[in-house]
């Protein structure tokens, strides 16, 4: 079956919003995706398809439908109502301005259905932040990816306060029905989980750097070549219970010594000043400017293998 009769939303022709686009036409949703200048949503088209070819070549292609019927299932159009009109859910992938994204749940709002699951991809926003003012707004849910969400599964999936749990739970079904990965949190918090976690990181990366114990190079291969070589396949709680006799004796060993490291932690830096243009160039001396795309084409196949690789290890459990 090349399409189906569900139909999704995409607001928004950027990276973000083609890779949405491509995960829900993996299983067949009829995606239309909405953009208010044409020359846009041609380029997303053109950039579709050549993503979908490219990945179907390499046998990376995600679904059962084929590169030609994934693509028949993408439509792009600058009328908002074609666009979210009787979806099952609109996804929004607009740039991380909340005026903007006010603006556009307020049009989106005007036009679709009252069953319509209102989703934004921001990784920035509250949901209660842009929604305050729908007469949906108990259908507003922030499903937030991973940068790029068609190689790396996590979604994070974030009710307003007055979101109806309806909502959360046919989001993370759909979620799940594409491939992706998805957490629920029971509240909106500040950074949602993902990133909270990673500004912690980085943050005492940043404090490495700053005083010296590390260069950029080594300080990322801490990561590359330790912590995330376990994480890939393990949690951070699951870790600490395979690395003891449990997680109980973990703590009956570690807790005394994670605590007297923690406390010599430094205040929460904020990244600017003169270690900026520092770290700048080191970074760019491995990978310039020029080369990014590159290594993001690089770092895109390692993803996919890795994931090829973690489905294979699952089965093996």
């Amino acid at each position: 079956m090349a399409s189906r009769q569900e139909k999704i939303g995409i607001v928004g022709s950027g990276l973000i919003g083609r890779s949405w686009a491509m995960l829900f036409a993996s299983v067949g949703y009829k995606c239309y995706i909405y953009d208010i200048e044409p020359t846009q949503i041609q380029k997303a088209l053109e950039d579709v398809e050549h993503q979908l070819s490219s990945l179907e070549k390499n046998g990376l292609l995600r679904g059962k439908l084929n590169a030609k019927e994934q693509l028949a299932c993408i439509k792009g159009t600058t009328k908002l109502e074609e666009a979210v009109k009787g979806a099952v859910l609109v996804q929004e992938c607009v740039p991380e301005n909340l005026e903007l994204k006010r603006k556009v749940w307020k049009n989106v709002d005007d036009v679709a259905d009252s069953n319509t699951i209102f989703s934004s991809s921001t990784s920035t926003f509250l949901p209660s932040l842009f929604s305050d003012h729908l007469k949906n707004k108990k259908n507003i849910v922030v499903a937030h990816p991973v940068n790029p969400p068609y190689y790396v599964p996590l979604v994070e999936i974030v009710p307003a306060p007055w979101t109806v749990p309806e909502v959360t739970k046919k989001t993370r079904e759909i979620m799940s029905e594409i491939g992706q990965s998805p957490v629920s949190l029971s509240r909106e918090v500040p950074g949602f989980a993902l990133n909270r976690i990673q500004y912690a990181i980085l943050n005492e990366t940043w404090n490495l750097v700053n005083d010296g114990i590390l260069d950029v190079h080594d300080i990322d291969k801490v990561m590359s070549d330790g912590l995330g070589m376990r994480y890939a396949f393990l949690g951070t709680l699951e870790t600490t219970h395979l690395n003891a006799e449990g997680f109980k004796n973990y703590c009956e060993r570690y807790a005394n010594t994670m605590h007297s490291v923690s406390k010599d932690f430094k205040p929460v830096p904020k990244f600017e000043g003169p270690l900026v243009p520092k770290i700048a160039e080191q970074l760019e001396a491995d990978v310039p400017l020029d080369k990014l795309q590159k290594r993001r084409d690089w770092r895109d196949l390692c993803l996919t293998k890795l994931s090829q690789l973690k489905k294979e290890m699952e089965a093996k459990k």
